[in-house]
């Protein structure tokens, strides 16, 4: 119910931002053709790797890194004492196509685990629902090929596109964690989408206190499948 909630409040209030934010979108996804970086120094820190894959919801628009969501998990993972460096490979405007051209880049070094946090964009542009389903397939083919665990992040498409598009880029996170049983995390912005006091001023991005409940979403999943990986 609070998830159900959760939908509709971010429904009305997308409504509300679209065209306030349009001129941000669009610098988001020209931020999105650019190359991926490249890592300053591969060798800087060897331990193995928690990647998450995503868009600006997961490089911290408007935050510093460290209140990221990627940069709160890696307080977590210390102060749990587990030994993984949490990689922020999220660009600002990325749809599930960017993430997967730059996804050799993302799974160089030992990655054990790599977080998918992508297709907000893709709802964002109307793009093809199936081809979004079909990147992420290929993302997560690939991740496991490469050993990782995959963690599948879902998102919601705002309502421009009418509700069955909205439907179907739900149904499409839920037919892939079903089809290839990876630990999935149902809404990504649970909890967050549609609540002003968690959101900055253009209301889609988290603020860091919204950031704060995205992590706490995420590491209920990552932690378990840490501490099995460690303790292996």
């Amino acid at each position: 119910m609070r998830l159900f909630r959760g939908r509709v409040a971010l429904v009305a209030l997308v409504c509300l931002v679209a065209s306030a934010c349009a001129g941000s979108c669009r610098r988001q996804i020209e931020d999105a053709r650019a190359p991926a970086p490249a890592p300053a120094d591969p060798n800087s820190d060897t331990r193995p790797k928690v990647v998450v894959l995503g868009d600006s919801l997961s490089a911290g628009l408007g935050l510093v890194e460290t209140q990221s969501f990627p940069g709160l998990l890696q307080n977590r993972a210390d102060a749990a004492g587990l030994e993984f460096e949490i990689v922020n490979a999220g660009v600002s405007g990325d749809t599930s196509a960017g993430g997967l051209r730059r996804l050799d880049w993302a799974l160089q070094d030992d990655v054990k685990v790599l977080i998918v946090a992508l297709g907000a964009n893709d709802g964002l542009r109307g793009l093809s629902v199936a081809e979004m389903k079909q990147n992420l397939a290929t993302i997560i083919e690939t991740g496991r090929g490469k050993g990782a665990v995959v963690i599948l992040a879902g998102m919601e498409a705002p309502p421009n596109y009418g509700e069955d598009y909205a439907a179907s880029f739900r149904q499409a996170y839920r037919d892939l964690a079903r089809e290839y049983k990876v630990p999935f995390i149902p809404f990504l912005l649970d909890k967050v989408a549609g609540q002003p006091a968690l959101n900055q001023a253009d209301g889609i991005h988290p603020n860091a206190p919204g950031a704060v409940i995205v992590a706490d979403t995420v590491w209920a999943v990552l932690e378990p499948i840490l501490n099995q990986i460690a303790n292996s």
